[in-house]
């Protein structure tokens, strides 16, 4: 049976390996578009500006209420009609991103929210400007919070870049069916692909979790020093330790 063979080919083919290549970096590049996106809407949401919330609400009812297809095909198709016209990887990534970006302002709105109002008001006594408080006090410490659900926002991201197929980018699953179609090796073919799959998400899974054991062990590292004046006015305790 020459099964094994074909998949062991394919997954050294340079088309796999180019499409391979392409879907690490769609999701890599759009995910890094998301926490941008969504790091800018959640501190919206935190703003005592009421404009600059409803704008944050707007986003994430557009975005969330609508499928990632209809975006992806709305930025490659329709936008061109505007005179906006985007390669299909910039449309992929721009499609992606942005809707990456309503799911990512969920999250770190949470994490910054799991840091005590007291530490803020602290830190305001101390005479810190709020975007001081949230750049020196609120953001570190949502910072090792928010790290399991990005990761696991990542592994969704692998997954999901395979909807661009449909804008003709030459990402995996797309290699894989067109190799399929020419050579009627369906099985192989996908196979290939599905391995190449499941060694992103199994690298990335090890990753999250070095990650969040890094974070561990240098939160009990900042534990056990002396805390400076700064910190004892903030009533941190490794910069975790809330004020209620």
């Amino acid at each position: 049976m020459d099964s094994p063979h074909l998949i062991l080919d394919y997954l050294v083919s340079a088309i796999f390996i180019r499409g391979a290549a392409m879907t690490l970096l769609i999701t890599v590049v759009s995910l890094l578009i998301g926490m941008a996106v969504g790091l800018i809407l959640a501190l919206m949401e935190e703003a005592r500006l009421p404009p600059l919330r409803t704008i944050a609400v707007c986003y994430l009812w557009l975005f969330r209420g609508t499928p990632v297809l209809f975006q992806l095909i709305f930025v490659f198709n329709v936008l061109p009609s505007f005179g906006i016209l985007f390669s299909g990887f910039t449309s992929a990534v721009l499609a992606l991103g942005l809707n990456e970006g309503a799911y990512m302002a969920e999250i770190m709105r949470s994490g910054i929210q799991a840091v005590g109002r007291g530490q803020r008001t602290a830190g305001r006594a101390l005479g810190m400007r709020d975007w001081q408080v949230m750049r020196y006090v609120v953001l570190p410490q949502a910072a090792r919070i928010i790290i399991p659900p990005i990761g696991n926002q990542f592994i969704g991201m692998l997954k999901l870049s395979a909807l661009v197929s449909v804008i003709a980018v030459q990402e995996l699953l797309l290699v894989a069916n067109q190799t399929a179609s020419a050579s009627f090796h369906y099985l192989e073919a996908l196979t290939a692909a599905g391995i190449y799959y499941l060694a992103f998400t199994t690298f990335f899974m090890i990753a999250q979790s070095w990650i969040e054991r890094w974070a561990s062990r240098r939160s009990r590292r900042r534990m056990r020093r002396p805390l400076s004046l700064t910190q004892r006015l903030l009533g941190m305790t490794g910069g975790e330790a809330r004020i209620r």
